[in-house]
Formats: structure tokens, C-alpha cells, sequence
């Protein structure tokens, strides 16, 4: 059976890089796709979102602005989309699974960047997860938007693998060597929360599709101590910084949301209003599950 993310099926790469780059460049309005019920989507709402997600590993949807949504609906949303193993956080206090992504003062949270205003980096969400819990799917709906900021950048994963592979094949086989990147313990008060996590950038699913796992940060990483992974890793952080036209830019607005093959992602700082009941609120529903 041929794969084009082996690297040695050329040939199946070339034919589908073709088809892939094809499909560039985008246009967010393009891919906004109208949703009536979350909760049943039509035979059009789901087959423009599958569409989407075929072509560049994420859509983008709006709820009618007289619908209201409730959590239920989203994770009805993700259902029909066969995403039904949620992977469950750390900061996540409800048994649904659905994580707030807020400004919080205190608690357990407050520990961590995804609860503050601060921007966040270039990554796929779950990176530090262990290897039989690998998050491939993320749905971000946004209920409340920031006063101003809270823009997110978007990169589909098989675009960075085709940068890279093009720009030395060997780059590809470094990044899915299973030692090339560590996510030490997450310790707090002397209690392990989380053990250390080893593994690949970029691996295959057991379907054949490609899924990455990676993050931009500087602190609480460790590459292994390669040379070819250092100039690996320099020049993926070159194609997410650069002006690229596969790097979709959006700031997501009350009732519109984002379902992805866990893309590449950021987010800029924020700054909320003086009314708390204003404040910036995005859910997040992270799954084991690939939307195919």
C-alpha cells in the first residue's frame, strides 16, 4: 500500500503534494461554514465541514445568531464528526470534558498561559501527552470575544511536512524518530502531575494519516542532541514565522468556532473589558479521535 508520508514512496508523495498545494491560497470567508443546529447538522452543514477538513485539516463554522448554544450542543457538534474520546485536562473541572479557556486569578489554572492574556506560541494541543492519548482533533468555539487581541494563526500540519521534506528529506526522518523531542514532569509542590513525555514530531496513524505533536516554546523542552534536529527545528520555526499564504489568521467571534486535525496554532495577547461579564471566553473540546 503506498503512503505519501513514507519517504520512500516518492512517487505517492509528488501526486499528493500536487493535489495538496492546489487547494492554496485560502480565504477564511471561504471556509466559514453557516450552521443552523449543532445539535443536527444538514446533509450540506456536514458535508461543506468534512469537505474542509479533507482539503486543509480544518473548517470554520458560525452558529445563527439566534441560536443559542449550549455546551451539550458542542459536544453533540464533535459527535457527528465521529470525535467522541475526549481527552480530558488537567484544568478541565467538568465531567463533560469541555474546558473554559478564560483569564483565571487563582486556582490551578492560573499556572498555566491558555488562562491568562499572555499570547501563546506556535504548537499542537496535547504535545506532553502520552503516547496512547495523542490528541488529534480540537473544536475552539468562541462565546465571548476579548475587548481586543486574542487572534489565532493557523497552519495545516502536512503543509510544515512538505516544507520540510522538500527542503531536506532527512529533516522528516529526524523529526519521526521516537527519542527527538521531551517534555520533562510536570511537578508542583513536589507532587508529579504529569510524567515525562518522549517522542516523535511528526508519526503516522494507524489509518495512514499524518499527525504532528510539537510546540515553539523555549523553556521545558528538550531536543535530542542532534544537529540535524536543531537545523530540523530551526527552519520549521522559519515557516511559521515567516509571511506565509497557507498560515490562515482569524479572530474567532461569538458563535463561530473552529474544528481541526489539530493544526498548528497561536494565539496574541488580549486585553479584556472592564466587565468580567465580558471577558473572553473560548470552549475547547480536545479528542483521540481524526476527523476522516
Amino acid at each position: 500500500m503506498t503512503n505519501p508520508f513514507l519517504l520512500q514512496d516518492n512517487q505517492a508523495y509528488l501526486a499528493w503534494k500536487t493535489e495538496k498545494l492546489a487547494l492554496y491560497p485560502v480565504d477564511i470567508k471561504d471556509l466559514l461554514v453557516p450552521i443552523n443546529n449543532p445539535y443536527q447538522l444538514t446533509i450540506q452543514e456536514k458535508k461543506h465541514i468534512l469537505s474542509s477538513c479533507r482539503k486543509i485539516n480544518m473548517a470554520f463554522y458560525q452558529v445563527s445568531s439566534n441560536v443559542s448554544i449550549e455546551k451539550n450542543a458542542l459536544l453533540a457538534f464533535c459527535q457527528q464528526f465521529g470525535l467522541t474520546q475526549i481527552d480530558r485536562t488537567l484544568c478541565c473541572e467538568e465531567d463533560d470534558g469541555i474546558t473554559a479557556l478564560q483569564v483565571e486569578n487563582q486556582g490551578q489554572a492560573h499556572d498555566y498561559i491558555p488562562y491568562t492574556n499572555k499570547a501563546i506560541n506556535w504548537h499542537t494541543d496535547g504535545y506532553y501527552n502520552a503516547d496512547n492519548q495523542q490528541v488529534r482533533s480540537v473544536l475552539l468555539h468562541c462565546e465571548r470575544q476579548a475587548l481586543e487581541g486574542g487572534d489565532n494563526m493557523l497552519l495545516d500540519h502536512e503543509i510544515v511536512y512538505i516544507k520540510l521534506r522538500d527542503q531536506n528529506p532527512n529533516y522528516i526522518a529526524a523529526l519521526m524518530e521516537n527519542d527527538v523531542m521531551t517534555i520533562p514532569a510536570n511537578v508542583q509542590e513536589g507532587v508529579e502531575l504529569r510524567p515525562a513525555q518522549t517522542g516523535p514530531v511528526f508519526f503516522i496513524n494507524p489509518n495512514g494519516t499524518l499527525q504532528m505533536r510539537y510546540t515553539a516554546r523555549k523553556r521545558n523542552i528538550i531536543w535530542k542532541q542532534s544537529t540535524l534536529v536543531q537545523e530540523a527545528i530551526s527552519y520549521l520555526n522559519q515557516l511559521c514565522t515567516v509571511n506565509s499564504p497557507h498560515v490562515l489568521h482569524h479572530r474567532l467571534m461569538p458563535g463561530q468556532g473552529v474544528i481541526c486535525n489539530n493544526v498548528l496554532h497561536n494565539r496574541s495577547g488580549f486585553t479584556d473589558s472592564d466587565n468580567p461579564a465580558h471577558h473572553r471566553l473560548l470552549y475547547r473540546i480536545r479528542c483521540y479521535d481524526r476527523i476522516d
